[in-house]
């Protein structure tokens, strides 16, 4: 089997000069302005979320530089005690090509066409936490990162008000996860032939990735097949037994790589995760 290491988090709307091979950071990339992108074909393996944009699944933005640059990639509201918590990928936070997590991020919950007023309708970001593996060397490999290619977010609270109590959160799982059962995996994929404008999601099967046919980098991940979740979905939230009367599932992993031909892998959060969810919750987001 090809290795999935390609990320998915995008990191620039006029060029793409992150690593083809790494999907994680790919799919959730970086953009600004109006995205410049193809038009979407007809029918495509990641169709528009048919409910529309839920409140516990959004884009996360960044600058990128004082030239109007923007960084993006998705990630979901999890429910924490505190009600401040979003779930990413760790490569959303920093990489081989950018080790320092940018100055200033903001999470959009159901985003929707709303790059003009992301700052107005997102949460700003207080603080980041991934796990302590998690280590990037400028221009290293990302390949041995991916086993950790997760993280935790916290965000501001608005008005009083804390980003769960206004939007709702998904239910964070830890591994083991279950193999084969259905999964939704949702993102803002900004590359052609998508614009990172509108929630995009494939749905099917998983089977976790083990044994002596899985690289190393994927032991652990979850496969979904017939996905073209492009750049810009890095981050997004895969989730089981999806409830459109709340907006909220069980959330089992988050999108981290993919072959860039239609397989993809989510990162499950693993039991030791949980310490990084007390931090995450215990952080200051007044």
């Amino acid at each position: 089997m090809t290795e999935l290491d390609r990320p998915a988090r995008r990191q620039d709307r006029f060029r793409m000069d992150l690593p083809r091979r790494l999907l994680s950071t790919l799919v959730a990339g970086a953009l600004t302005g109006t995205v410049q992108g193809a038009a979407a074909p007809g029918a495509l393996a990641a169709d528009p979320w048919a409910d529309g944009a839920p409140g516990t699944v959004g884009k996360i933005i960044w600058e990128l530089d004082d030239n109007g640059r923007l960084g993006v990639c998705s990630g979901a509201i999890v429910d924490a005690p505190g009600g401040s918590v979003i779930a990413t990928a760790a490569h959303c936070v920093s990489s081989p090509e950018s080790p320092q997590p940018p100055a200033e991020v903001w999470f959009v919950p159901g985003y929707d066409h709303g790059l003009s007023t992301y700052q107005r309708d997102g949460w700003r970001v207080l603080a980041f936490h991934t796990p302590p593996q998690w280590q990037p060397e400028p221009g290293g490999d990302i390949a041995g990162l991916l086993p950790h290619d997760y993280a935790l977010l916290t965000v501001e609270e608005k008005e009083g008000r804390t980003i769960q109590q206004t939007h709702g959160a998904n239910t964070l799982a830890f591994a083991p996860v279950p193999d084969g059962k259905d999964v939704d995996a949702l993102g803002y994929p900004a590359a052609a032939p998508y614009d990172g404008e509108s929630l995009r999601a494939c749905s099917g099967a998983t089977r976790v990735l083990d044994g002596p046919d899985a690289p190393a980098a994927n032991v652990g991940g979850l496969l979904l097949e017939d996905c073209d979740l492009t750049e810009g979905a890095s981050g997004g939230p895969w989730l089981q037994d999806y409830d459109p009367a709340t907006g909220s599932g069980t959330l089992v992993a988050v999108m981290s790589a993919g072959t860039g031909t239609g397989r993809v892998v989510g990162r499950p959060f693993p039991e030791e995760a949980r310490e990084l969810l007390d931090r995450a919750a215990s952080a200051d987001a007044s």
